[in-house]
């Protein structure tokens, strides 16, 4: 469909950590250094680890924690040094079917809310089953980046 993709990603592993009761922007920095931490060195094998994309943020209804990740590249899918610290966690998350709507300009907790209602809106009227009491919003570039951003929000197949 032109407003949304359907996605088939395979099992992984994503470095993660769970920010509770701030707000989603606050949520976000504050799981975006944690995690960055992680990547350079804050680990058991104190190993740098390649910047990956896409940083995801999992937003649940009526829920004030936000789960932040990381991809774990490729070439440590296999054996992810462990964090160190005790708020960083490795996690696998199982091969889904993903409903994907994908959107510019620098994303906002509203727009990435605005977004998702879009979607779901669209999924609903096309009697497309998903699991809507969460969804997932992914972000692509740089905060230093201005143009031609890459954002998106996803929804899991039923």
């Amino acid at each position: 469909a032109k407003d949304y993709e359907l996605r088939q990603y395979e099992t992984a592993k994503w470095v993660s950590t769970v920010i509770r009761g701030e707000t989603q922007k606050e949520a976000m920095r504050q799981g975006f250094w944690k995690l960055f931490h992680y990547i350079q060195g804050k680990n058991e094998k104190e190993m740098k680890i390649d910047m990956t994309v896409p940083v995801t943020c999992l937003i649940k209804s009526a829920c004030t924690d936000f789960k932040i990740s990381f991809f774990v590249p490729f070439e440590h899918q296999d054996s992810p040094p462990q964090p160190t610290d005790s708020d960083v966690f490795i996690e696998e998350r199982k091969a889904a079917a993903i409903f994907v709507r994908s959107f510019g300009g620098f994303a906002s907790p509203e727009k990435y809310a605005e977004e998702a209602e879009v979607l779901a809106r669209i999924l609903r009227n096309r009697g497309q089953p998903f699991h809507e009491d969460f969804f997932y919003t992914a972000g692509y570039d740089s905060p230093f980046k201005l143009f031609n951003r890459h954002n998106e929000v996803w929804y899991f197949k039923k």
